[in-house]
């Protein structure tokens, strides 16, 4: 089978989903969040891959960091074509560039944040940061249900890896928003180990769904890059996490982060 023109994605020719390993997911997990910095500009050419690693868990919300909007697209459309797994989208983002998501110089591909969901979202918000540092960043948060029941979710992705006085700036402006809501996801990539400072704000506000990262964090910390640092968090208000897990991927220099919550309260 060959699939090709407006029913594939982006035009693209492809001729056969990749496969799924044994024991993936059949259908949409409603317990599960997800993190991932899909990396860029890594091309275009990754997407069918990362649909695969992102349908092998089917979570009920993902938070994508790095994100171009015709990237999202096309990753949609191949969970949906590939896998029969159909996903809202809201996106986050923070700046348009051609380098970064391609397009005709003046009609640059925007940049930054991106929540899918199974469910329907509300009340979605984009925030940049006062000060991205050496690159404009922000946040992207949207009302959606996760188990079953209504959850604020956020998504941020902070400055850059020298950058500690732009993050410890940005942290507080994120927990901020953040505490306003007692039932609260918090994804993303906060380019920052768990004993950083600039994370304080968030530890005194939240905990991670690995139990074992945190300030004084113990050598069972997953690490979630390729370069075996601990970057990527889920932030838990209300909930905790039955149980979590990370994997590596060839499609980015980030790993997949994903936790299957309950809530705290009955």
């Amino acid at each position: 089978m060959v699939l090709i023109g407006p029913s594939t994605p982006s035009g693209a020719l492809i001729s056969e989903p990749l496969p799924l390993p044994v024991g993936a997911a059949k259908d949409v997990v409603p317990s599960r969040v997800m993190t991932w910095n899909i990396c860029n500009p890594c091309g275009s050419a990754q997407n069918l891959g990362r649909a695969a690693d992102i349908a092998t868990y089917a979570p009920q919300v993902i938070g994508l960091q790095e994100a171009c909007v015709r990237d999202v697209e096309e990753i949609r459309a191949y969970l949906k074509t590939f896998y029969g797994l159909t996903y809202h989208v809201e996106y986050g983002s923070v700046l348009r560039n051609w380098g970064r998501c391609g397009g005709l110089p003046w009609r640059a591909g925007g940049y930054g944040q991106a929540i899918l969901s199974a469910a329907p979202m509300a009340d979605p918000v984009t925030v940049e940061y006062p000060d991205g540092g050496s690159e404009d960043r922000g946040y992207l948060a949207v009302t959606t249900s996760v188990g079953g029941r209504p959850v604020r979710v956020f998504n941020t992705h902070l400055a850059q890896r020298q950058q500690e006085s732009f993050r410890e700036k940005q942290v507080a402006f994120f927990a901020k928003a953040a505490a306003r809501h007692e039932r609260a996801v918090m994804l993303g990539d906060f380019n920052a180990v768990p004993d950083a400072p600039e994370l304080d704000p968030m530890w005194s506000l939240a905990k991670d769904a690995d139990p074992a990262c945190h300030p004084a964090a113990d050598p069972g910390c997953g690490t979630t890059t390729d370069w075996y640092s601990k970057f990527d968090y889920i932030f838990l208000r209300g909930f905790e996490a039955r149980r979590h897990a990370v994997r590596p991927s060839e499609y980015s220099d980030h790993h997949s982060f994903r936790a299957d919550l309950k809530n705290l309260e009955p």
